[in-house]
């Protein structure tokens, strides 16, 4: 139906510890299914509080300032898998990583948006919310596969990483707490110069009374009406994998200039 394949393994685990190891988790997830050594596998995780920057955002001309600050507002810089602009995780947000096996990973790209940002909908119209797909004016990290509160506040982004036989679909879906991630957002992309308006950032408790476990559920459950889903565990190899890539993906925090 999906032209995914039917069979999907997911976990739950949460992990403590390294800030940058949640994303560790998702790149060795996506390096097990390139090589064939898993499945389609989707987690849903409750990550560290992180900035996590693209390749594109270091670039910027002001990019070791957004470093420093989000230090200083005692986030951790991280460098994320998937493309895009800066975007903030929190204990309330959901972190989903979604790793599919392929031959043409690039040839999928648009039905892996589009069915990941569809379940992501469906599970918070589920709980009661106005979700839609797409982008809203001046929205952090902006995208056409961003979810919504009727057309207002962004509730959810979605990016992608490719490998040779595998492709990772991934982003944050924050539950409570939008003023945490403009706390943070504001400076950051103030400092790179890059246009971002604070009132189109929402959280889910802006419409429905529900909690991190109930959204989370609600996720799983819209991908099992469409996947024959079954539970997985992070095995040893996973966590070994992670714990030795973490820091890799963390970002040096230098001195700036006054």
């Amino acid at each position: 139906m999906t032209g995914l394949g039917r069979q999907l393994q997911l976990t739950l685990d949460d992990t403590t510890g390294h800030p940058a190891l949640d994303t560790a988790i998702s790149r060795v997830l996506l390096e097990r299914v390139d090589r064939g050594e898993l499945p389609a596998t989707l987690r849903l995780s409750r990550p560290a509080r992180i900035v996590a920057f693209s390749s594109r955002d270091a670039r910027a001309p002001g990019y070791p300032e957004a470093v420093a600050v989000t230090a200083r507002e005692g986030f951790s810089p991280v460098v994320r898998l998937a493309g895009g602009r800066a975007a903030v995780f929190t204990e309330s947000t959901i972190a989903f990583a979604w790793s599919v096996p392929t031959d043409r990973p690039a040839a999928g790209i648009a039905k892996r948006f589009e069915t990941l940002s569809a379940c992501l909908a469906e599970a918070f119209a589920d709980l009661g919310a106005t979700a839609q797909v797409g982008e809203v004016p001046g929205e952090y990290c902006p995208g056409a596969y961003s979810v919504n509160l009727g057309g207002r506040r962004k509730v959810a982004g979605v990016g992608q990483r490719l490998l040779r036989r595998a492709a990772h679909t991934g982003g944050v879906v924050v539950v409570d707490d939008a003023p945490l991630l403009n706390r943070v957002l504001v400076p950051v992309y103030d400092a790179m110069g890059v246009a971002f308006d604070p009132g189109a950032t929402g959280a889910l408790t802006d419409e429905v009374d529900a909690g991190f476990d109930q959204v989370r559920t609600a996720i799983a459950e819209a991908f099992a009406r469409r996947f024959d889903v079954t539970e997985w565990r992070l095995d040893d190899r996973t966590r070994r994998l992670a714990a030795t890539a973490a820091p890799e993906h963390m970002v040096e925090v230098r001195p700036v200039a006054s």
